[in-house]
């Protein structure tokens, strides 16, 4: 009879302790964008004031985010392309591509 029990028990903490995994993973989700957008940010030396557009969870790999801002000693607004690798942490971020063209800039 208690043999029978310890099943029964399994499947009665499983909810709690899916409803802790699940806790944490939201958290690494946040953590994980928390760094694509200051990696990105800092990536984006050719814009002033950089705001990053993070993909919440990127692909099985890479994290990704759109990088906006003001060309230095320039006008108008671009967008780059950043890719964060999840293993090493790193990034690289593409060229300066004009919002406008995107369609990234609000209408008149």
């Amino acid at each position: 009879m208690n043999r029978n029990i310890i099943p029964l028990l399994a499947m009665a903490a499983l909810p709690l302790l899916s409803g802790t995994v699940h806790a944490s993973s939201d958290d690494a989700w946040k953590q994980l964008a928390a760094d694509v957008e200051v990696k990105c940010k800092e990536a984006a030396v050719t814009l002033e004031r950089p705001a990053a557009s993070v993909d919440p969870f990127g692909t099985s790999r890479y994290g990704l985010a759109l990088v906006t801002g003001k060309p230095k000693g320039a006008k108008g607004l671009v967008t780059q392309i950043c890719v964060y690798d999840k293993q090493k942490k790193t990034v690289e971020i593409g060229s300066e591509l004009d919002a406008k063209q995107l369609g990234l800039t609000p209408p008149k």
